[in-house]
């Protein structure tokens, strides 16, 4: 298996393409120091002021052309790429934490174990990690933290994508049970519209109450 995710990922023909030779280059450095396992891991939704905060780390085993930030694709490519993913047998694995969680430890400790949590569901365990961001304070695996890592880093734009489609999905079912915020259109982010609906209804139970402008003196009913 390790010697599959170094032949089909960083030997592969596609390595001629300047901006995929661009985008394995953390990924090759990693390979160099005898690490053969390695992950990217990314989050979704550390800034909404509602809904779960999402993490996936990926393991490829082959490139996937397309494959970039999340934030630089529309909703379709994310999907169609997310689907690839899949499909192409990579090592896939996701964890979230609610927002009750993210408001009892904070959104900082909460991004840090919900990536810690998607890595330790990896199968097979990764010997090294590239991370979206910093260092992940103790984390057990030996990783690099990679600032607009999802830019840079092949294995992270797939983390990426796939945090970001799958918190994506959550929202729009939270759309469904609490139609009145349109969840399903900002995706908990604090929109002028999102704001508009807190000030007529209150806050939901997926309202994340040490956010602003929740914990600045929003003080309504908890609608259930």
């Amino acid at each position: 298996m390790a010697a599959r995710q170094w032949q089909g990922l960083v030997n592969s023909e596609d390595q001629a393409d300047p901006r995929y030779n661009k985008l394995l280059s953390y990924e090759r450095e990693s390979f160099s120091q005898g690490f053969r396992h390695v992950a990217g891991v990314d989050e979704a939704g550390r800034g909404p002021i509602a809904g779960p905060i999402v993490a996936a780390a990926v393991m490829l085993w082959s490139p996937l052309p397309g494959l970039n930030d999340s934030k630089q694709l529309t909703p379709l490519q994310r999907e169609r790429l997310f689907t690839l993913l899949h499909r192409e047998g990579n090592a896939i694995a996701v964890a979230s934490l609610d927002s009750e969680f993210i408001d009892r430890v904070g959104i900082q400790t909460a991004n840090y174990m919900v990536m810690i949590q998607a890595v330790s569901k990896l199968d097979p365990c990764p010997d090294f990690l590239l991370v979206d961001g910093f260092d992940i304070p103790g984390c057990r695996f030996p990783h690099r933290g990679i600032i607009k890592g999802d830019t840079l880093s092949l294995s992270i734009a797939a983390a990426s994508i796939v945090a970001k489609v799958v918190r994506d999905r959550m929202m729009i079912e939270f759309d469904r049970r609490f139609p009145q915020y349109g969840f399903a259109r900002h995706k908990g982010y604090a929109t002028k519209d999102h704001l508009a609906a807190l000030r007529r209804y209150g806050p939901c139970p997926i309202h994340r109450k040490s956010f602003a402008p929740l914990s600045d003196g929003l003080q309504l009913e908890i609608k259930t």
